[in-house]
């Protein structure tokens, strides 16, 4: 890539990056569902106004996206991220491609190398060191998180149903549908949300809007521009930066541990997603981008084929 290309894989890698540290600081003044309702509200309002509305096949996907993707995942995540630091969650949020992989395998019959078994092994493996960590106190964050990634990649599977839509649209009413299911769960589930929300600094407010703003709405827009121009190929490995500064990010800006759990476990499970990455990319199967928005992984997903395996090392 040009010289001002890598500067925007860079820039969007870095959005992705703080993406975790604003989510941290959301989801450690809100009740998690009510961080991810209002996260929605605000790409709903700057998106839904200018999309054509989803019909058909595009309306029901749009709809079970709504679901998996924006209650299910979105949270999953924050509701994760509440009861670990954001240096942990982005390393165990990254196993979302590996189940993609895995959804492929069952769903699909792929037949894959050992080398993408051997980068599930890591990443899997990198998951279980992370979750030795000494102030990791119990195994429910990890499996709530490893939950948001598994919903991660079944929504991943799931957004080729809505190719007729743009892909701010899928985001736009997809965040539109999910706001009153989220509503009722937070009805159901969480407390005081009003009182927390009038009470909420500008500082937490701006940590909210650069969610839904800065590390998705622009970040993608930008991403999806690399990819206009270059090969998956060239594209699909700047995404492993972002999980990297995440970590980064949340020991230096945040404060948190430097635990070795955490980078060496970070370091294993990187490795892992990045063999299953490139060599994703490399059969023209790449499985995504860093797990935000569903229109990242539009056109990417595995096409079903019952009848016919494919060996692809």
């Amino acid at each position: 890539m040009p010289v001002p290309d890598i500067l925007l894989a860079l820039l969007v890698q870095g959005l992705w990056g703080m993406n975790f540290i604003a989510a941290k600081v959301g989801a450690d003044n809100l009740p998690p569902l009510t961080l991810t309702a209002i996260r929605f509200a605000i790409a709903a309002a700057i998106v839904v106004p200018f999309m054509p509305r989803p019909r058909g096949q595009a309306l029901r996907g749009v709809l079970i996206l709504s679901v998996t993707f924006g209650t299910l995942h979105f949270g999953a995540m924050f509701t994760g991220l509440s009861m670990v630091d954001a240096a942990t969650a982005a390393v165990i949020i990254q196993t979302g491609p590996p189940f993609s992989v895995l959804l492929g395998v069952l769903i699909f019959k792929e037949v894959i190398g050992w080398r993408r078994i051997l980068g599930l092994v890591l990443a899997f493996a990198g998951v279980v060191v992370v979750a030795g960590e000494p102030q990791m106190v119990s195994v429910v964050p990890v499996l709530i998180l490893l939950f948001a990634a598994l919903s991660w990649a079944v929504s991943n599977a799931i957004v080729k149903t809505t190719r007729d839509l743009p892909a701010l649209a899928v985001t736009g009413w997809l965040s539109l549908l999910a706001i009153p299911q989220l509503l009722v769960l937070s009805w159901l589930f969480e407390d005081n949300q009003l009182e927390t929300v009038r009470g909420l600094s500008w500082e937490v407010w701006g940590a909210i809007v650069y969610i839904a703003v800065g590390g998705s709405l622009a970040a993608h827009s930008l991403w999806y521009s690399l990819l206009r121009r270059h090969p998956m190929t060239v594209v699909a490995p700047w995404g492993l930066l972002a999980p990297i500064l995440g970590i980064a990010a949340g020991i230096l800006v945040l404060g948190e541990a430097a635990t070795w759990q955490k980078l060496v476990g970070g370091a294993i499970t990187l490795t892992g997603v990045g063999i299953i990455q490139i060599r994703s990319a490399r059969k023209g199967r790449p499985v995504g981008t860093p797990p935000d928005e569903p229109e990242a992984h539009l056109g990417d997903a595995p096409e079903a084929a019952p009848n016919r395996k494919r060996t692809t090392p």
